[in-house]
């Protein structure tokens, strides 16, 4: 089984290969990446520009565009025959209504809209806390492997959100759970000389109890099924 992978974190990035790693242990991952960083770019599709496609080795190809640019040439020209489109691991969680401003949940979304199942997988982090890699590739492995086993639903993906934790900690429940549809707190701070800067606190958004920020929040792996169309 082709899966199809990208991010938005850019093609060389650490959560990329993690991803890969547990996509290996299901299928035959290619990655279609861009070749930059581009977070938070939602779902923005470039038009009066030019895409270039770069090869980077064998089975990874970055993507000089925005990460739903990368799944339109991907499903395109690299791997038509894709049965599933993976995005992630992203450096950062995609919880609630972050999810619309995520490059990352952005590509899934575009995959979706063209017919093809998908999956975007987050990691919450912490100032100070390092992400252990291979520690999220045993979590999100088993998730995908049940995910990808569910009969395909056209205009349904999934939206995976791993906690992080202390290196003590067990591993965490996986819940299946709502999204919360609380945005962060409008905040902006002022900077004379260039301007407003947005700055809402994410520990102080607010928790909608059971929803998936209630869940990644208390050391859980939050999964929600996402309905588009």
């Amino acid at each position: 089984m082709k899966l199809l992978l990208t991010n938005d974190d850019g093609i060389d990035a650490p959560g990329l290969e993690a991803l890969a790693s547990a996509a290996r242990t299901i299928g035959d991952p290619i990655i279609v990446a861009p070749a930059g960083p581009q977070s938070g770019v939602s779902h923005a599709v470039t038009w009066r520009e030019g895409v270039r496609i770069e090869p980077r080795g064998e089975k990874r190809f970055a993507i000089h565009g925005t990460p739903a640019d990368c799944t339109r040439l991907g499903l395109l020209r690299v791997v038509p025959d894709a049965k599933w489109v993976l995005s992630g691991i992203n450096h950062g969680a995609n919880l609630g209504a972050d999810m619309y401003y995520s490059g990352t949940v952005a590509a899934v979304r575009e995959a979706v809209l063209h017919g093809w199942p998908g999956v975007a997988v987050s990691h919450y982090r912490k100032s100070g806390v390092d992400y252990d890699w291979a520690r999220a590739v045993k979590w999100v492995t088993p998730i995908l492997s049940e995910i990808l086993a569910k009969p395909i639903e056209a205009g349904l993906f999934y939206n995976v959100n791993l906690p992080i934790l202390t290196a003590e900690a067990d591993d965490p429940e996986v819940v299946w759970c709502s999204l919360d549809p609380n945005p962060l707190p409008l905040n902006y701070r002022h900077e004379e000389e260039s301007g407003l800067y947005y700055a809402g606190d994410y520990q102080l958004r607010h928790r909608t109890p059971g929803a998936d920020v209630d869940v990644c929040f208390g050391g859980r792996i939050a999964v929600t099924a996402v309905r588009l169309l």
